[in-house]
């Protein structure tokens, strides 16, 4: 996927000093923002009033969550998630990739703030190249907070915050009972912050601009930009960073535009839903208005669905590698998830017999809400957005068969595939 650089009506932000040529080191990185000003505890207000919101999917208010944390007693722990545990998402490491000191300059004004001495910064452990290459950049600041480079199990779940927490604690890689939640026990039993990296990087931007400065961009409701990954049938696949509120067509406009007659976007992720694409072109892009509109805002991804493929297959290969990617510690995911897989796949490739469309009803009220974390509700919205939205397609498959769609190439992209 290529990366595209586009910004709001102000210029770029996060993505002010990015370069096709390499990564911005420390010295390219001191000439476009300067260094990081001293932050303590204060830093918790300016981020509360600039109404910052997590980047990584839940969109918890980012103040509020460190607030939580500094509240805690004893000393407290930092974890920078940079693992981007969605396959369709590349927004995450072209941060650590590109702008590695915009995430660093992040996690230690986190540190400050709340008063932690250790920090973690997490990607996926196959990523040989990338953990070698932040832990260069590590090794070239002079952070009072001391932070770890830190590689994780390359699982869809194990990019969960208290995953990450219990992997950090010697633990697999899986999410964990709640409550204690990360706030208030995690890494070495210490009150915990779990950021996502993008989160981080607006951090270390209002840590030198302030809240107003960041609320010139977005909705009052919704302030500041995100970074956004446009992919499937559009001519500039890549990342953006677009103002909150933005309309779901402008970003796909900001791609080039449809390369093809769509059929439905996919908003969010494979966690997120999908949407008709008409319905979905005026959305504003966030979590209230996706929400209202039967969407997710998730992690800021926008695939499109050409009309010449089929929308039930890709969202059977989709639930099969969900279903793959569970924690294996309850019944919905060691049992639920791979019947649900085995429907999807029953409606999407074989039908015919008229039985695939009163099997998916039959189990999804049985899996939903009934997991130990929220894997398996990921699974269940994703499938109902896909029948809702193919309804027309899933009738004809369940009774006449699977459509033409079936022979078209996949588009979605998984792990291992080379799309």
């Amino acid at each position: 996927m290529n990366t595209i650089t586009v910004g709001h009506r102000a210029g770029p932000r996060l993505l002010a000093g990015l370069s096709y040529y390499g990564p911005a080191g420390l010295p390219d990185h001191h000439r476009q923002h300067g260094p990081l000003p001293a932050v303590g505890r204060r830093l918790i207000d300016v981020v509360d009033a600039a109404g910052l919101t997590g980047r990584g999917g839940a969109g918890f208010p980012t103040g509020r969550k460190m607030r939580i944390v500094a509240g805690g007693r004893g000393s407290k722990v930092v974890v920078a998630n940079g693992c981007e545990g969605e396959p369709a998402s590349s927004k995450d490491r072209l941060l650590l990739t590109m702008l590695p000191h915009l995430v660093l300059d992040g996690l230690a004004a986190a540190a400050a703030a709340i008063g932690a001495r250790d920090a973690y910064l997490c990607v996926h452990d196959h990523e040989a190249s990338l953990l070698e290459s932040l832990q260069a950049a590590v090794a070239a600041r002079k952070d009072s907070v001391r932070i770890q480079v830190s590689g994780v199990p390359g699982r869809y779940v194990a990019s969960e915050q208290s995953a990450l927490v219990q992997y950090l604690n010697g633990g697999a890689a899986k999410p964990a009972f709640s409550p204690p939640r990360p706030q208030e026990r995690g890494v070495r039993g210490l009150p915990t912050l779990v950021n996502n990296v993008e989160t981080l990087a607006h951090l270390a931007l209002i840590a030198r601009y302030g809240d107003r400065w960041f609320r010139s961009a977005g909705l009052p409701a919704a302030p500041g930009t995100m970074l956004v990954t446009v992919g499937g049938a559009v001519r500039r696949p890549g990342v953006y960073e677009i103002e909150l509120g933005t309309p779901v067509g402008e970003a796909v406009a900001r791609a080039g535009g449809l390369a093809e007659q769509p059929q439905a976007l996919l908003v969010g992720g494979y966690f997120g839903a999908w949407l008709p694409a008409g319905a979905a072109w005026p959305v504003p892009m966030t979590h209230a208005a996706l929400k209202a509109a039967g969407g997710a805002l998730g992690a800021g991804m926008v695939i499109a669905l050409p009309a010449s493929s089929c929308l039930l297959a890709e969202t059977a290969r989709i639930v099969r590698y969900l279903a793959d990617e569970g924690a294996g510690q309850c019944g919905p995911c060691v049992f639920g998830l791979p019947a649900l897989a085995n429907a999807m796949a029953d409606l999407a490739y074989h039908g015919g017999r008229g039985r695939a469309g009163r099997q998916l009803a039959a189990l999804l009220p049985l899996v939903e809400r009934r997991g130990a974390c929220k894997h398996p509700d990921g699974v269940t919205q994703l499938i109902r957005s896909a029948v809702r939205v193919a309804a027309r397609d899933a009738r004809e498959h369940d009774v006449a068969g699977p459509c033409r769609g079936i022979t078209r190439e996949p588009l979605l992209p998984l792990p291992g595939e080379d799309l």
